[in-house]
């Protein structure tokens, strides 16, 4: 298949395979509603175009917590990521690495924090849950700091799972799971060769440090159902504000409160997103959520964005609505599951393609420049 737009991946991956894991990225809450909204919604903006500006000089760069950035685009955590490709953490990294972006390792990944870190050149990012095992999170956090991890992206918006039929229907979780999941192994040799057999090990690499010994896939849900916490609140976290002397990022907020709330707790940054339509369906997309929140926090704290970016033109639409930088999350997925690193590598280079585009026929020379002065109203 050839590649010649950042979309084309999707395709690629469902390809690639086994229905179970296209499904559980591709997927979302109950009936999708939010999911599709995410990506109506962003691609709804439009763009202002201005022409015979001068753009020789345009530059997509951006400082982040005092790292520069090639280009407002981080590499979100997703879970069980190397079940996509082999060690597909490891091959994930070296692509934002080589790219000049961070890399955020899930606390359910697949390749442990030990495995990742060292090979990037620049340091890695780390995600974690408020989890009901306060054991775990300290044991993970001291060996985030001793990897050399400088910056914690906590995800709040998980103190349930969500409701995701999909994974029921796929093999993902439900009944005859497993079975399912084999059976498709099978029908996928490719994967099933590359990752299945020649990718192990297959356990939740981070989980099975603390744990010592395996947590393998059949216990994936089943553990993440025991340990999320709904009792969570502000208070759980100040142990972790006080501990952790890094940048602190809050993913998970949708409401302005809550963005004033993460500013008052001492939050570095935080993260405007739905979960990618995977936990409560019916909320406001990000796009729509955005506004008001850059309204209330701009300049107190660091606005990042996920949910719903496909595109370059969808990354420079959320830097104008009030975003510092954003997280891809699926796009990366599907590039890594169709092509590997290189996969990645080019999504990225196709990212920043349009974004140079969008940018020089907008007007923008620079990040500082895109603002909702960039958009037209219609």
């Amino acid at each position: 298949m050839i590649i010649s737009a950042p979309t084309d991946y999707r395709a690629a991956a469902q390809r690639a395979l086994p229905p179970f894991l296209f499904h559980y990225i591709d997927g979302g809450a109950n009936q999708e509603h939010t999911l599709s909204r995410n990506c109506e919604d962003l691609q709804a903006i439009a763009l202002k175009q201005r022409v015979l500006r001068n753009m020789e000089d345009l530059s997509l760069s951006c400082d982040l917590f005092g790292d520069t950035l090639s280009m407002p685009i981080a590499l979100a955590p997703v879970g069980l990521t190397g079940m996509y490709a082999r060690r597909g953490e490891v091959q994930a990294a070296r692509a934002a690495d080589n790219k000049g972006i961070p890399f955020t390792l899930s606390t359910v990944s697949v390749c442990p924090i030990e495995e990742v870190a060292p090979v990037m050149a620049r340091p890695m990012w780390f995600q974690l849950y408020v989890l009901k095992d306060r054991g775990f999170m300290k044991h993970a956090l001291e060996r985030a700091k001793a990897a050399g991890v400088t910056t914690l992206v906590f995800t709040v918006d998980m103190p349930v799972p969500g409701a995701r039929y999909r994974d029921r229907h796929s093999g993902m979780s439900g009944d005859y799971a497993a079975l399912k999941r084999v059976w498709q192994a099978a029908c996928h040799p490719k994967w099933a060769w590359d990752v299945g057999l020649n990718g192990k090990p297959h356990d939740l690499g981070n989980i099975s440090a603390y744990r010592g010994e395996p947590t393998q896939l059949e216990d994936y849900i089943g553990w993440l159902g025991a340990n999320f916490d709904p009792s969570i609140s502000w208070k759980d976290l100040e142990w972790i504000r006080e501990f952790w002397q890094g940048p602190m990022i809050i993913k998970g907020i949708l409401d302005p409160e809550d963005a004033k709330d993460a500013v008052k707790f001492g939050a570095d940054g935080i993260v405007v997103s739905n979960h990618g339509g995977r936990q409560l369906d019916g909320v406001l997309s990000s796009a729509k959520a955005l506004p008001a929140i850059a309204d209330a926090v701009k300049g107190e704290v660091k606005i990042m964005v996920d949910s719903g970016i496909r595109s370059g033109l969808d990354v420079v639409r959320m830097i104008a609505l009030g975003a510092d930088c954003t997280l891809l999350g699926r796009s990366f997925i599907y590039a890594l599951a169709a092509q590997g690193q290189a996969g990645v590598e080019h999504l990225l280079s196709l990212y920043e393609s349009e974004m140079r585009v969008a940018m020089t026929l907008t007007g923008a020379k620079s990040l500082a420049d895109l603002n909702l002065d960039a958009l037209s109203q219609i």
